[in-house]
């Protein structure tokens, strides 16, 4: 054998050996977390995000001696692939559109988009068959600067009371049938609760029963751009799918589902479904269907006997003064939307916010954890893992479970809230959206949502 004919050989196998091993660092990589923590010998919040879909693995909140993670979800970071929506990003469109073409308009531009069916013959959902859930994201940093965020709003981020990452991801235009290729990045931030009283009283006098602890904010904002010569529309609703149990690091019995849990939106109306679950943009009233009246409300009180999977049009009057769409023309490098987003949650200095008030709440007498909730978006879908097999998937150690994939001891019905704030579900096919709030981005404008969550907790009496 020549020396010519084993170098045709053995080259293409190192090359192939080489490709391989370049695909195992990516993929382990994409389940690498990336950890946010508030300056602290002890912090008392922090949060595990993976480049995976965007998914917030794990919100860790120490108060009272104990360390909860207030989220539900696989042991492993890799579970991900297989219990699907677990706290990942979703996008492009979140939650339920009808299968088949639609003709999109938007301030004069006109598209298509072909939903590609994914749940069913009729459904696309959340979307498609490979949503941004399941994509991995790139963590940028200062050789590869986000272009979504502007100078001003970075350097507003780099303060000694803040954590933040940020990620991006390319949709290619036709990617699961959206026109155009879409740009988006997105931001997580942890917010520390400030430097000065990190107690809030309730009411009263101050005492063990009333005292309010801040233990600091999340805060998410997707921005979104096309990236077209033309003019192009197309859909964009993102949300973060994340569930929360209060309750499930206590591990002193069986997992505690949410019933308990104290669930407060900012709504009074409900999306009427038809068939598949799809939308009539139609409402049902909570005077009238007192299921869907959440004020204060025991998620277990009227609960139906399914649980929830239901979106919530929120009353959100405060959302118009941070827009969910921005004209590129005026996106410049000393534009700063989220100044008042990222203020720390007692706001002991006094400035004025325009930020809208919290229009969602959640908390635990067992626990004394409560989280605060607000948004620019103008809905909500709530939904109690109606879905959720035990003997599917895997729970997390620290809830009491194995971590062991199918071992049968994983979540069941009703064991997490999840709050996913967004627009309202197939908002563009709503001949009343027109030109208005119809979850549509031009290639004249830059989309933005953001979502905060403040972590507050009250020490329980023993």
């Amino acid at each position: 054998m020549t020396p010519k004919s084993v170098s045709v050989i053995i080259l293409p196998l190192i090359v192939n050996i080489l490709i391989s091993q370049i695909k195992l660092i990516q993929e382990m990589a994409e389940f690498k977390p990336v950890l946010l923590t508030l300056p602290s010998l002890t912090p008392s919040l922090a949060v595990e995000i993976l480049p995976f879909g965007l998914t917030l693995h794990r919100i860790i909140v120490q108060a009272d001696g104990r360390t909860h993670d207030i989220v539900v979800g696989p042991e492993d970071p890799e579970g991900h692939t297989t219990q699907k929506y677990t706290n990942t990003i979703i996008g492009r469109f979140s939650n339920r559109i009808p299968a088949g073409t639609h003709n999109i308009e938007r301030n004069g531009i006109k598209g298509q988009i072909t939903a590609i069916a994914n749940e069913g013959p009729n459904i696309s959902l959340h979307g498609g068959i490979t949503g941004f859930d399941s994509m991995s994201w790139t963590q940028l940093n200062s050789e590869d600067p986000p272009t979504l965020f502007t100078a001003a709003e970075v350097r507003n981020l780099r303060s000694p009371n803040t954590s933040y990452a940020i990620f991006r991801l390319i949709s290619p235009d036709g990617n699961e049938g959206f026109p155009g290729k879409l740009i988006v990045e997105a931001l997580v931030a942890l917010i520390g609760p400030g430097e000065q009283g990190r107690k809030s009283g309730v009411t009263g006098e101050p005492s063990l029963e009333t005292t309010e602890y801040n233990l600091g904010s999340i805060i998410l904002v997707y921005r979104a751009k096309l990236d077209e010569k033309e003019k192009v529309v197309t859909p964009v609703n993102l949300t973060q799918h994340w569930g929360f149990n209060l309750e499930a690091s206590l591990r002193d019995g069986p997992l505690p589902t949410v019933k308990e849990h104290i669930l407060t939106l900012k709504s009074d109306r409900a999306a009427k479904l038809g068939p598949d679950a799809l939308p009539t943009h139609e409402y049902l009233l909570a005077a009238e269907y007192p299921e869907h009246g959440h004020f204060s409300k025991k998620i277990g009180h009227l609960s139906p006997k399914r649980g929830y999977d239901d979106f919530y049009l929120l009353q959100n009057e405060g959302a118009r003064h941070i827009p969910t769409r921005i004209p590129l023309s005026s996106f410049d490098s000393e534009l700063d939307l989220i100044k008042e987003i990222i203020l720390p949650s007692n706001n002991v200095q006094g400035n004025p916010t325009r930020r809208p008030a919290p229009v969602a709440e959640l908390s635990s007498a067992k626990t004394g954890i409560r989280l605060i909730f607000d948004t620019n978006q103008h809905g909500v879908m709530f939904y109690t893992n109606i879905g959720a097999d035990p003997s599917v998937g895997a729970r997390k150690k620290i809830h009491g479970g194995s971590g062991i994939k199918d071992h049968g001891d994983s979540y069941g019905p009703g064991s997490a809230a999840f709050l996913e704030f967004h627009e309202p579900i197939s908002a563009f096919l709503d001949p009343n959206n027109k030109d208005k709030e119809d979850s549509l981005v031009t290639t004249n404008e830059l989309y933005n949502n953001y979502v905060r969550l403040d972590v507050k907790f009250k020490e329980v009496p023993q």
